[in-house]
């Protein structure tokens, strides 16, 4: 039976997106239909698959009748309309195909990080009560297949287990691509009869939460499209010139939309890098002639910083849009001057893609000191406590509202977080200066964002505190040059107690949290700074640990 979503979209909304014409009312199938007629033979995507140790070529033509053919699969193994199908894989072609797949036959997509372990992905599957699940056999040396084998008992809408790579049973290869399903089963009847509109939620993507449970963002056509077709307008990106590199994770909605949807929609290349190194990006960028690239600030520093852009010849690159964390300006600086490209800053979130960007011909002082504008069918606003709004150049709250909102968390409806005029608390303070560009100043959500990842600490500090030498633990951010941000864990201890980075790091990985999530820094005390009501405050942990390194 398909999960009971409870999504928040109006018929008011519907109507007046429709009146007003900024809901494009297609889907990624469409685009791929339309493609693959016109240039069959073209490059859809290419890259590197580290598990198998070979570049892999996918045309639209041949995207086309995998898509239809792994639809058909997911249908003989009992995905209906209305199911979750979860898969956790890198940036291989094989992710994007499953989308489009999952769009043919009406079923929901939800993307999982690679990074994820037991810990995350019990919750997020069973909260989704995901049907069917796929995994790399394996990735960056670990066993994916042994992992959800093993959390399976506990899944019990789980159906199904798939490895790309693995064998017998459980291998995707002999199940889905390597087996002609259209031949044997009536795809155009089927497809008709589970074809999803574009007011139909088909994306489930996790955010990071901050109460210990992630939330589950739902997405239909009609709200990515109508972020990724301004988007590419904003920088003026092509079908006709542009080359896609993305090395963010398909699976955040960075590489989600901007790495599948949007070169389906300018019917180009993209380039899928599974793997980050920069190195390999020069080299990918020189082949494939690539033009446009996003990601975050990590991306930028290495690329900028790799002696391999030296020994490439990277010229074709244009444009590297920077979001995730405000990007330091003498990075950015020093970016679009060593590496001759148009270096842009952004703002978004999950929720409703990207919000703000700057502008390929905005002036430097804009670039390097604002997270950008609001693109066309966004609006943002700074707010006080009270509601008001606060005046250019003061800090404040910061709410968006537009075409790209998403509709609403899965099974919480009640945490939706926007009004009735359709402002959405953002959770971020910003300030605003008198052009409507805003920079991203704090965060009121107690996060970190760790290389543009979002660290929920509090999830961090839960099994901090379940450790028998701890007695109060909180984790903050410390400034760090390359990835932004990185945690840092401040402890009281019981008496005769001792703790070291080392036991602590040992700790936590033995309660399986991600990698990522992991403090790289520890700070015994002798008693936590508290309100005069008992709550830790966090602030003077954050002007202890802004001097501090790893």
């Amino acid at each position: 039976m398909p999960v009971e979503l409870q999504h928040i979209l109006p018929q008011s909304r519907i109507t007046a997106m429709e009146k007003s014409g900024e809901w494009p009312n297609f889907m990624a199938t469409e685009l791929l239909d339309s493609v693959a007629a016109k240039s069959p033979d073209a490059v859809a995507i290419t890259g590197f698959n580290s598990m198998r140790g070979q570049r892999e070529t996918i045309t639209f033509e041949r995207l086309r009748a995998m898509v239809n053919r792994i639809a058909l699969g997911l249908v003989h193994y009992g995905v209906e309309k209305g199911d979750v199908v979860s898969y956790q894989l890198p940036n291989w072609w094989e992710f994007a195909a499953l989308h489009l797949a999952c769009l043919r036959i009406g079923a929901i997509t939800n993307p999982v990080m690679p990074i994820f372990r037991e810990r995350e992905l019990s919750f997020m599957l069973s909260f989704a009560e995901s049907k069917i699940v796929f995994v790399p056999q394996e990735f960056r040396g670990f066993d994916h297949l042994a992992m959800m084998q093993g959390l399976r008992p506990d899944l019990p809408a789980l159906k199904h287990i798939f490895a790309l790579g693995g064998t017998g049973d459980t291998s995707f290869e002999q199940n889905f691509t390597g087996r002609a399903w259209e031949e044997e089963m009536d795809m155009q009847a089927i497809f008709a009869e589970r074809k999803m509109g574009p007011n139909d939620v088909n994306e489930l993507l996790y955010t990071s939460g901050t109460t210990g449970q992630p939330k589950g963002v739902m997405h239909t056509a009609n709200t990515q499209f109508a972020n990724v077709k301004p988007y590419a307008e904003r920088l003026d990106l092509s079908g006709a010139r542009d080359v896609v590199l993305m090395s963010s994770p398909l699976a955040h909605q960075t590489g989600f939309l901007y790495g599948i949807l949007m070169p389906l929609m300018l019917g180009t290349k993209v380039v899928y890098q599974d793997v980050w190194d920069p190195a390999g990006a020069a080299r990918l960028i020189e082949e494939e002639k690539v033009t446009f690239t996003m990601a975050s600030t990590p991306f930028l520093a290495d690329l900028t910083d790799t002696p391999a852009v030296r020994e490439h010849d990277i010229s074709s690159l244009r444009i590297f849009l920077c979001a995730g964390a405000p990007i330091p300006r003498v990075l950015a600086e020093r970016a679009s001057k060593e590496l001759d490209i148009i270096v842009l800053s952004g703002w978004g979130m999950t929720e409703n893609g990207a919000v703000t960007t700057t502008e390929p011909n905005d002036p430097p002082e804009k670039v390097f000191q604002t997270d950008g504008k609001p693109l066309p069918g966004i609006e943002v606003r700074i707010v006080d406590p009270q509601g008001n709004l606060a005046p250019n150049g003061e800090e404040g709250l910061l709410q968006a509202r537009g075409i790209s909102a998403f509709v609403g968390y899965l099974k919480k409806p009640e945490l939706h977080g926007t009004d009735d005029q359709g402002w959405f608390d953002t959770g971020d303070y910003a300030r605003m200066d008198d052009d409507g560009y805003i920079r991203i100043t704090g965060r009121a959500k107690d996060i970190i964002i760790r290389g543009g990842e979002n660290v929920p600490v509090v999830e961090v500090e839960e099994l901090l505190y379940r450790h028998p030498a701890v007695i109060d633990a909180a984790v903050v951010a410390m400034p760090d040059p390359r990835l932004g941000e990185r945690g840092c864990a401040f402890v009281t201890l019981t008496d005769g107690s001792s703790l070291t980075l080392e036991d602590m790091v040992a700790y936590l990985r033995d309660n399986k949290i991600a990698r990522n999530y992991l403090p790289e820094r520890l700070e015994v005390i002798d008693e936590m700074p508290r309100t005069a009501s008992g709550k830790i405050q966090k602030f003077k942990l954050r002007d202890m640990a802004r001097d501090f390194t790893v």
